[in-house]
């Protein structure tokens, strides 16, 4: 199943420099491994802002939350909006099977 997802990040004022390099190397790591796994499709940044929007698959909604709460930065996420997405019949990517199935 896949699912759009919107991932805003507030940093602690106060944080130390030395922590957030550290959880900012830990959570590019940890997605190349969700994206090896399959887990993140794609990915987007908002410019000017810390936020991104991703393409992320997962069995089911139960399973996404699981990523989720994985991710190295989740402490200083302060909104997640996750939106799950069903195949449309005219997608003109639609996959293999979609298409000789119509």
């Amino acid at each position: 199943m896949e699912f759009l997802v919107n991932i805003k990040l507030r940093w602690s004022d106060d944080m130390d420099p030395a922590l957030k390099e550290k959880v900012t190397r830990d959570e590019r790591a940890h997605a190349a491994e969700l994206a090896k796994q399959g887990h993140l499709v794609r990915m987007w940044r908002v410019p000017g802002r810390f936020e991104n929007w991703g393409i992320w698959q997962a069995a089911d909604a139960s399973e996404l939350h699981e990523i989720i709460l994985s991710l190295p930065a989740n402490p200083w996420m302060h909104d997640i909006v996750v939106l799950p997405l069903a195949r449309h019949p005219v997608d003109p990517v639609s996959p293999p099977e979609m298409v000789a199935a119509k």
